[in-house]
């Protein structure tokens, strides 16, 4: 690792990143503009699809890839390539089992890609979210079992990503870098990396350390938005509108940081971090309640979206079954396509369990997988509401919030709205319940 930082310095050195994915692809775009880049991923489409300049993450635009792409960016399904990088950063996804343990299977599967053609001089960077020790103890491992030591031979460090999808204000050049080595040269090299392309690196003690950084971050907005979750759940049965009081309650300019309620939590971090955390916190003889808790709240409120949805139904003498119920909003958050662990699923799932006719919309994700079975967007928003007895408003889109609802609602059976994010819609005649709404029950 001795000419690794002069590698960084010149521009010479080649980065490697295993995933190309919501975090691995901008990463890319990222390094690209500074260093040649190869970027890896086992699906052939992906790779078939990025070589003409086709991009399928939202905030990599077609453009953007295709001023770097078989140029300074090199995609590849062939791990042979990796070979000839001097950097090689793991962004796999590090989901949930069944069970709602860790799996650590793509974390362990590139890793093992990576050992198949480890070299003298390289240095392995993890990004995936997961819970603290997972760098030492199952990482470095595997690349160790090809009789290569770690600070000697190769390097090894952990750099949580802090990728925010959707969000125009923050890319990966703007949002601060933590990084944290399995010794301190390491820390010293990963910190010389992606200081050369981030404007603000922080240094911490290793990897661990590094880890638990993503963990508190995505637990802390965990645990605040539980408590206004069931904050909603009281103000809804006391006739306090949530949504006010917390926008007063901002007014206060120190010691309040707002969140809001919901129909649960998506994307990668935030569902699952918590349980990672849960897990690891058991294996050292501590049980975490206060943070299983907050897990529990934030699931809760799907099916609490639901009960909205029955009661609403019950106002206009129908029940759930045999009702045709529109779902607007299949993405995680407003105005994007990401659909990862989004509370769509859960509330389809629940919906069609119950006997609805279900039928979604979204204007960005034109899909989303269920267990029972893949739900496809319709065209337009008339045709998803047209004869619904009831229309429920998961995700907050920009565009929601223009609709025309006195006339969307010409279209339904029974204009039975269900309001999951405060769209505030004002339709005479029309059932308006809410999450965090003190009018619920009311018409």
């Amino acid at each position: 690792m001795k000419n690794i930082r002069e590698k960084i310095r010149n521009k010479t050195a080649c980065v490697g990143v295993i995933g190309l994915g919501y975090v691995g692809l901008p990463l890319s775009m990222a390094f690209s503009k500074h260093f040649n880049t190869i970027g890896y991923d086992v699906y052939e489409q992906c790779i078939t699809n990025l070589k003409s300049g086709k991009s399928h993450i939202l905030d990599v635009t077609d453009l953007t890839l295709q001023k770097y792409v078989n140029n300074s960016f090199i995609p590849t399904k062939d791990p042979e390539q990796l070979k000839n990088c001097d950097f090689i950063i793991i962004c796999v996804p590090t989901p949930l089992t069944e069970q709602l343990e860790p799996d650590l299977s793509y974390i362990k599967s590139a890793s093992k890609t990576i050992a198949s053609v480890l070299r003298k001089g390289q240095f392995i960077i993890l990004e995936s979210t997961t819970y603290p020790g997972t760098t030492e103890e199952v990482v470095l491992p595997i690349l160790e079992g090809t009789g290569l030591k770690a600070t000697v031979d190769f390097g090894l460090a952990y750099s949580p990503e802090r990728i925010d999808p959707g969000n125009k204000q923050y890319s990966v050049e703007t949002t601060p870098k933590v990084v944290g080595g399995i010794n301190d040269e390491c820390t010293e090299i990963a910190f010389a990396l992606y200081e050369s392309i981030i404007d603000k690196v922080i240094k911490v003690n290793d990897a661990k350390t590094a880890e638990a950084v993503k963990i508190v971050e995505n637990i802390f907005r965990n645990v605040n938005i539980a408590l206004v979750n069931e904050l909603a759940l009281i103000f809804e049965k006391m006739g306090i509108d949530t949504w006010e009081v917390i926008n007063a309650a901002s007014s206060k300019p120190y010691g309040f940081m707002p969140f809001y309620p919901g129909p649960g939590i998506g994307g990668h971090c935030i569902p699952l971090d918590p349980f990672y955390m849960s897990y690891r916190a058991k294996k050292f003889g501590f049980i975490p309640r206060f943070i299983e808790t907050s897990g529990e709240i934030n699931d809760f409120m799907k099916i609490h979206a639901i009960n909205l949805i029955e009661k609403g139904l019950l106002k206009v003498n129908k029940r759930i079954y045999g009702s045709q119920v529109a779902v607007m909003g299949l993405a995680y958050k407003k105005n994007i396509d990401d659909t990862r662990e989004s509370p769509s699923v859960k509330i389809i799932e629940e919906l069609v369990n119950l006997g609805a006719d279900v039928k979604v919309y979204d204007p960005y994700a034109s899909s989303i997988k269920t267990k029972i079975g893949k739900f496809y967007s319709e065209a337009t928003i008339e045709e998803a509401l047209k004869e619904s007895d009831c229309v429920i408003f998961v995700t907050d889109h920009n565009s929601f919030r223009e609709l025309n609802m006195k006339e969307l609602c010409k279209l339904m059976n029974y204009p039975v709205i269900i309001d999951c994010k405060n769209l505030n819609f004002c339709v005479e005649n029309a059932i308006h319940l809410g999450i965090g709404k003190g009018n619920n029950g009311m018409q």
